[in-house]
């Protein structure tokens, strides 16, 4: 690209891709038959895709699996997953198998409060700001009537707003401080709109507050926030070391010892707990992108959550306790299920009935249920067989589809390399020589 281009969101899409083929590909016909054919022929579903971005040239496929078999609160429950890794979803179906017949998986909801803040900045003196806070605050709440009514009707709505100083961070920075609960829709944007209220609230009310002497508070944003400490679903496993059984040729009692020391590596060394809450989020992201929720906000918020006391530390513990196994954790999960992109996307909604129309609480508890058990199955083969045993096998099965093998070839390959490391090269040799 030699020169900037004006007016790029105003090409149809065609024209998009007519632009992007010129200035990056040499006017490969290839490449727009590569876009075009992952085009859904129904027009009308076409435009609904399109319409969730910017921009928008094609779609972008990810595999949406199912994991059956998982007994929550004493309740069967099939989980949707959408995630391109290999393996994730197998080892989630392998750790609810496990679990099944051990008493399942237990879930607590700890809490479904949500915060967003109003940042402020107000050099004068600290005492004026609390005066004029304690002043101004009925009329702050009483602005937000409108905006908080059908979310009141739910169930919903604002819980509280609060000042917040926090000059020993920043001099002269303050936050309003406000909770909510948003019952079964996730939130941002009433959370948005309501802050985006006080904000103006707070304008009107202190240009005409005498002690502030012209010395006005400034407004610099509001915003919600994905850190969501009281937004917490607790999930877990355990049973009688006895009826662990035998693990890959190792005793239960040897298993149980070697899984917790494991946890406890990755709760005191933030090189290995990266590693081991990325696994997983493997389990979680999967659940929020098919029930169409934001796995960037989960994310970011559940990251935060593992490093709360100052230190990066695993999501998970373990222990064993009276000779039990107990393998337990906290998440913070913001999730919805209405509204966004849970109401919009065809998948989505399927994701949500297989889900049999859960509540946002009871989604919360399901997406827990499989971060947990994305980990459980992560460490299982950690401490037994190591974790490459089982994700060779999946990754045996995209190389043998990227070199091209036919179905026949496929199956003879995956005996002549079920005990041994493949690679691109060693493949296309041995598929050279069954082609002859």
């Amino acid at each position: 690209m030699d020169k900037p281009i004006s007016g790029f969101s105003k090409l149809s899409k065609t024209q998009k891709i007519d632009w992007l083929i010129q200035e990056y590909f040499s006017n490969d016909s290839q490449v727009k038959e590569i876009l075009t054919q992952y085009w859904n022929d129904d027009h009308k579903l076409q435009e609904l895709h399109d319409g969730f971005s910017e921009n928008t040239i094609t779609n972008f496929y990810f595999p949406f699996g199912l994991a059956p078999n998982f007994l929550v609160d004493g309740k069967l429950v099939t989980i949707p997953m959408a995630i391109e890794e290999s393996s994730v979803v197998a080892a989630a179906s392998k750790a609810a198998k496990f679990w099944l017949k051990r008493g399942g998986f237990k879930t607590t909801i700890k809490g479904t409060v949500k915060s967003g803040q109003v940042h402020l900045t107000y050099e004068g003196d600290p005492q004026v700001m609390v005066d004029f806070f304690a002043f101004a605050k009925a009329e702050l709440i009483n602005s937000l009537s409108q905006i908080n009514a059908s979310m009141k009707k739910r169930g919903g709505g604002i819980i509280d707003l609060k000042l917040v100083d926090k000059n020993a961070s920043m001099p002269g920075y303050y936050q309003l401080q406000a909770t909510f609960e948003t019952k079964d829709a996730m939130g941002a944007n009433f959370i948005n709109t309501t802050l985006e209220q006080i904000a103006t609230k707070f304008r009107e009310l202190s240009v005409s507050y005498e002690p502030f002497n012209g010395e006005l508070p400034e407004v610099v944003m509001s915003i919600l926030s994905n850190y969501v400490p009281e937004c917490v679903v607790h999930v877990e496993v355990s049973c009688p070391i006895d009826e662990i059984g035998e693990v890959n040729g190792i005793s239960g009692a040897d298993f149980a010892r070697k899984f917790t020391r494991a946890v406890e590596i990755a709760t005191v060394e933030p090189y290995r707990a990266v590693t081991h809450n990325k696994g997983i989020m493997n389990g979680i992201d999967a659940v929020v992108i098919a029930t169409g929720n934001d796995f960037r906000a989960v994310e970011a918020g559940v990251h935060a959550y593992a490093a709360r006391d100052g230190q990066y530390r695993s999501l998970t513990n373990a222990r064993v306790e009276n000779d039990t196994f107990v393998f337990e954790a906290d998440f913070p999960l913001a999730l919805g299920t209405v509204g966004g992109l849970t109401s919009l996307h065809p998948l989505s909604k399927l994701a949500l009935q297989i889900l049999e129309n859960p509540t946002a609480e009871q989604l919360m508890r399901y997406t827990a249920v499989c971060g947990l058990a994305q980990n459980f199955a992560a460490l299982h083969s950690l401490v037994t067989t190591g974790i490459q045993a089982g994700h060779m096998k999946m990754h045996l099965v995209n190389m043998l589809e990227q070199i091209g093998a036919t179905d026949p070839e496929k199956e003879l390959l995956k005996k002549e390399y079920a005990d041994k490391t493949p690679s691109f090269s060693s493949l296309k040799e041995s598929l050279e020589k069954l082609r002859g």
